[in-house]
């Protein structure tokens, strides 16, 4: 089993296709920032599947840490921001839950429009 816990698919067939020095270096750029094989992430293209880059997840651990520190903040200052902390914590929790739902379509296989 893989880490999506999806069994393993025994590929045998091999398809080559011609392409440019320079689409064949964004490719590879695109495969590296989804951290996907380049095998993988052509694949995912070329079938439609959900591709949710790895910057997703590291923007969706920065806006967990900055609520946290919203938090810390409408604690030190004993509510006086109240409703200016309330209101960006709410944003960040909307953007957190869009970010989520996206890796968790991406992890169950589910095709649609990529985020790249």
């Amino acid at each position: 089993m893989n880490s999506t816990d999806q069994p393993q698919i025994e590929r045998k067939i091999r398809i080559g296709l011609r392409i440019s020095e320079k689409e064949a270096q964004e490719v590879k750029e695109q495969a590296e920032a989804s951290h996907l094989t380049l095998s993988e992430y052509v694949r995912r293209r070329i079938l439609g599947k959900r591709i949710v880059p790895q910057a997703d997840m590291n923007v969706l651990a920065e806006l967990r840490r900055l609520g946290g520190l919203l938090k810390h903040i409408h604690n030190e200052t004993r509510g006086i921001y109240s409703e200016l902390t309330a209101n960006a914590i709410r944003a960040l929790e909307t953007y957190s839950k869009a970010l989520e739902r996206a890796h968790k379509n991406k992890n169950s296989g589910d095709g649609g429009i990529d985020s790249s």
